[in-house]
């Protein structure tokens, strides 16, 4: 794997037998990479006014065998940036004013940009068919992965009648839970470094008892995918001490939206349930915010 010093030294050191357009892109990269690990060979070459030719010449002129592993050498350079001292210097709050918001969300970027590269679709689309035949889908998320858990529980109730979120702080009470599972149902485990032991044991149990087991996780060789028949794989890792979860509520959002498609006429129906319910109940009729007539409606005391 190229390191950010790699890079740099490869283009230093042809910097001096360089042709002009060959340089304009060495400047550009070095000072933009975190935009540069984003485009195509054509993109890059338009923004320099150089051919998409060059670009790949430039790539391979400088040690890569050809522009796909010369992105990945930037991938590896923005990722780079955040090192474990850097990290450390986040939670001091040290790197405030050099960029931090733009270190962090690049990295975050970057995620999604290789998860959606290198996600398993038929994967995914087996998730998506065992979750539209279960009889009852159970979802487990442990710690940091708790409100992934919530989320996909929470719009999964609204395509399904038949979710239950595991909520627990022993492995005992999660067994007891998932007392009735068998082949019949689906479990979405949802587990990242550092990973879960009661998680793994839920889908231990759930595997035991035949029941489809789907993880989401941040690599196949994830403990998580010991009992899994469908692995859906999204990349994390750790800014300073907070867990980067983006690429993985990406997946989750992707999941929830092929779902809703297949079920596009029960969801409209739920929905509809909740606005009627909603009106009935007066759940918002003294806490929103009218944008017709710009007011805001309070409650005061002795209304209800």
């Amino acid at each position: 794997m190229a390191t950010t010093t790699d890079l740099i030294s490869k283009i230093n050191e042809k910097y001096g037998k360089m042709s002009k357009g060959q340089k304009l892109l060495s400047n550009y990269i070095i000072d933009n990479y975190d935009k540069a690990v984003f485009l195509t060979a054509a993109k890059l070459g338009d923004i320099i006014g150089v051919s998409e030719s060059t670009v790949v010449r430039f790539a391979s002129f400088i040690g890569y065998k050809g522009y796909p592993e010369f992105q990945q050498a930037l991938e590896d350079m923005v990722r780079s940036k955040l090192n474990s001292s850097e990290k450390v210097e986040i939670t001091n709050g040290g790197l405030e004013q050099n960029g931090v918001i733009k270190e962090v969300l690049t990295s975050d970027a970057l995620k999604i940009k290789n998860t959606m590269e290198s996600i398993d679709e038929a994967a995914f689309y087996n998730a998506v068919e065992a979750l539209l035949k279960a009889r009852r889908i159970y979802v487990v998320g442990i710690r940091t992965c708790a409100p992934l858990a919530s989320f996909l529980s929470f719009y999964l109730n609204m395509i399904f009648d038949n979710v239950v979120n595991l909520q627990t702080s022993s492995t005992s009470e999660l067994f007891e839970q998932m007392i009735h599972i068998s082949d019949k149902d689906c479990i979405i485990g949802i587990s990242f470094p550092r990973y879960s032991m009661r998680t793994l044991k839920a889908l231990e149990f759930a595997n035991n008892r035949q029941a489809h087991v789907i993880t989401i996780t941040d690599s196949i060789h994830s403990p998580m995918n010991l009992y899994s028949s469908c692995n859906l794989i999204a990349e994390s890792d750790m800014h300073s001490v907070v867990d980067s979860l983006v690429a993985p509520l990406s997946v989750i959002n992707a999941l929830i939206v092929e779902l809703c498609n297949r079920r596009q006429a029960d969801v409209a129906k739920t929905l509809e349930m909740v606005e009627n319910v909603w009106t009935d109940y007066q759940f918002y009729e003294n806490d929103e915010i009218d944008l017709v007539d710009d007011s805001i409606k309070m409650a005061y005391p002795g209304e209800f």
